[in-house]
């Protein structure tokens, strides 16, 4: 994959506003596994609240697609995959943003936990700002 296409594509799976009108995926595999992942989300969304019991399962599956997610965007990252692969694989994290980002806003533990959490993603906002910004001022200043 060429150099360009593949800084678009981690452009755009790490764009903030990449998972507004996406759709979780219906079924991914996660670990060499299919999950019915839509199906999941939803009936988890259904309820008003995560229940004792489902807790937990839910934030195994967190934990298994924000790991998923690192791996996938790993692939794109080295560029050892052909562009057409690259795009399924950003297509895939982004259906797993947007199946993250439904079961994250789920009724939140505590007051604290939801600030920790909103404070990391205040500040990968923050770094991938900064990254962007000081990646165009090399580039414009002729420093690689």
């Amino acid at each position: 994959m060429k150099e360009y296409r593949r800084k678009q594509l981690l452009e755009r799976v790490n764009r903030e506003a990449a998972t507004i009108g996406a759709s979780i995926p219906e079924t991914i595999e996660v670990q060499g596994e299919p999950i019915d992942l839509q199906e999941f989300v939803f009936e988890i969304k259904r309820r008003d609240a995560v229940p004792p019991g489902e807790r937990e399962r839910v934030e195994r599956a967190k934990r298994n697609l924000r790991r998923e997610r690192i791996e996938r965007l790993g692939r794109i990252e080295t560029g050892e995959v052909s562009y057409e692969t690259g795009v399924e694989l950003a297509d895939a994290i982004i259906g797993i943003d947007r199946a993250l980002d439904a079961l994250e806003s789920l009724d939140p533990a505590d007051l604290e936990t939801e600030a920790r959490r909103q404070d990391a993603v205040d500040t990968k906002r923050w770094m991938n700002f900064l990254k962007q910004a000081l990646g165009r001022e090399d580039a414009s200043s002729g420093r690689t």
